[in-house]
């Protein structure tokens, strides 16, 4: 069986999000388990990530809370509840710096599976 995490990553992977990095925050945050971030080079392919991860978690069975940003598609954050996946535009990302925000969280390598 495949995980909301899997389906989520995987979705993310194929619309060439960048740079992918998975948090495990399990014992860190309450918001969620995991933390997806990533980032692409326009806020179109931003747009094309989050639509993409919505649409593959819908299509198992997992509905997002929330996304906020995907109109102006420079950060969108999508809240599916154990996961929470932040895709940004490449010009946000260091800014925001969440892998630092959240560097006492230990990552996760998704990469075996492909």
């Amino acid at each position: 069986m495949t995980t909301l995490l899997e389906i989520a990553y995987k979705a993310v992977d194929d619309k060439k999000g960048e740079d992918i990095v998975v948090l495990n925050m399990e014992g860190v945050s309450l918001i969620a388990d995991q933390f997806i971030i990533t980032h692409a080079n326009s806020e179109r392919q931003v747009q094309a990530i989050a639509r993409e991860v919505t649409d593959k978690a819908a299509e198992a069975g997992f509905h997002a809370k929330r996304m906020e940003g995907f109109d102006l598609g420079r950060w969108v954050l999508i809240d599916l509840g154990d996961v929470v996946v932040h895709v940004f535009h490449r010009d946000e990302r260091g800014y925001y710096n969440l892998e630092k925000l959240w560097g006492d969280a230990p990552m996760l390598d998704m990469a075996e599976g492909k």
